[in-house]
């Protein structure tokens, strides 16, 4: 491991355009979400909230944003949530997260989300693309109150798949957890992929020879968590793209990960999954969210 502790040739952590801070705060206001604190930090940026979704006028759409052209070498980034009482929205990236080469140094980002009393959120980020010789550690913790709910998703790829860069990062670490507001844990995800370790990364636990692997996590009081499994089983169907799922501890919802090697086929599965539980614990279907 010397070789990540190496002195960049490029601008070191902690300078300036190098540690992204994002900071979001939503209070329910008229009948509607809004965002009424932000702060952040240059590379990490949002536009203003829209409010596209026909279905849900209320519910606003906000998209994570970064100035460069992706993620790289000593960058370290913090997104901190806090999602009010009785709020509704949906968070997602702009495009997927670019993880460049690095030599020397590798690159952190940090995802703290708050769901309180009575509040729906979607955190449903773009995918991951770790580029050639990429180190890249992704560590997201959601604090989810036993009244809300709270749908969120992860897709990783297996690199650069138009240029042949399959497992060519050197790793990708990430842990995700979801919590309760007196700290009990109801998830935790630790995924560490190494190509070089003695484990490799297409196993059955991981990739399992694909090379697209999706999760998607819904916590929820407003459906039984078998109702939720069900309907996210009933969704994908045995003529999808390969997927398991399971209900989680204590009763609190469901999750399904989701392997496949045919990115957009990979894109409507989780699309159809999130729509479905969706359906079930809000009654109306996910919006059309263009991007350009």
């Amino acid at each position: 491991m010397l070789d990540l502790t190496g002195t960049p040739d490029t601008l070191a952590a902690g300078r300036p355009g190098k540690v992204g801070l994002l900071e979001l705060r939503y209070a329910r206001v008229d009948g509607r979400t809004e965002l009424v604190d932000r702060y952040q930090k240059s590379p990490l940026q949002i536009m203003r909230p829209l409010y596209v979704d026909p279905e849900r006028p209320d519910l606003p759409v906000t998209y994570l944003m970064s100035t460069g052209g992706g993620i790289v070498q000593a960058d370290r980034n913090r997104i901190d949530i806090d999602c009010g009482p009785g709020t509704a929205l949906h968070l997602t990236t702009q495009a997927a997260t670019k993880v460049h080469r690095m030599e020397f140094d590798h690159a952190t980002q940090v995802v703290n989300l708050l769901a309180q009393k009575g509040s729906y959120v979607e955190y449903l980020p773009d995918p991951v693309i770790p580029y050639r010789d990429a180190r890249f550690y992704q560590q997201t913790r959601a604090t989810v109150d036993p009244t809300a709910t709270l749908l969120l998703g992860e897709t990783i790829t297996a690199g650069r798949l138009a240029r042949g860069e399959r497992h060519a990062y050197r790793m990708l670490f990430s842990d995700l957890e979801i919590l309760r507001p007196d700290s009990t844990l109801l998830a935790v995800d630790s995924v560490r992929l190494d190509p070089h370790g003695p484990g490799g990364v297409t196993g059955p636990a991981v990739f399992a020879g694909h090379d697209l692997m999706a999760t998607l996590y819904a916590v929820s009081p407003l459906a039984p968590a078998e109702r939720i499994a069900d309907a996210l089983y009933e969704a994908l169907g045995p003529a999808g793209p390969a997927f398991g799922v399971s209900t989680l501890p204590e009763d609190c919802g469901a999750w399904v990960r989701i392997v496949g090697s045919d990115p957009p086929a990979l894109h409507r599965a989780m699309r159809t999954a999130w729509n479905a539980v969706r359906r079930l614990l809000i009654g109306v279907p996910a919006p059309d969210l263009r991007k350009a």
